[in-house]
């Protein structure tokens, strides 16, 4: 029975990250991807995310933290943020990437620092759900279950 109940508990917490905008249908396009041959698919491409979202995030509070921004570079790794989380289907993070980049078009640095501190809750928001899925994932695996599919 502990089974069946971290499935339902796994399939809502998923339903809810979707409906809660947190994922978008990029993440179960990875999701698919994943099978018997390469059963860590996700969490590994995901945990590349995060390592890579948190350079840029310390890159981008630094750049921004100069006295005299470079606004180009700042696009840059916003950019760079924007492509990465819209791969994983982080789609919270992707959507406050949109303002973050036209702060920067306009050299807006009031607009920037806000933008700054949106994408940062945003990505460590979704980086706790993930890692909150993942753990159901190998309490499913460890009690001798199988992930379900989340439709």
């Amino acid at each position: 029975m502990e089974v069946v109940q971290l499935q339902r508990s796994f399939l809502e917490y998923s339903s809810s990250l979707f409906q809660e905008g947190f994922l978008d249908a990029q993440f179960s396009q990875l999701q698919q991807l994943q099978d018997e041959s390469n059963p860590q698919f996700v969490m590994e491409v995901v945990t590349l995310f995060f390592e890579d979202s948190e350079r840029l995030l310390n890159d981008l509070t630094f750049a921004i933290e100069q006295p005299n921004v470079d606004f180009k570079n700042v696009d840059a790794h916003v950019h760079q943020l924007k492509g990465s989380s819209s791969s994983i289907g982080a789609h919270r993070v992707t959507n406050v990437c949109i303002p973050f980049r036209n702060s920067c078009e306009e050299q807006n640095i009031q607009g920037c620092l806000r933008c700054l501190t949106l994408v940062k809750q945003e990505y460590f928001l979704v980086k706790n759900k993930l890692e909150t899925l993942f753990r159901l994932e190998q309490q499913i695996v460890a009690a001798g279950g199988v992930i379900p599919m989340v439709e």
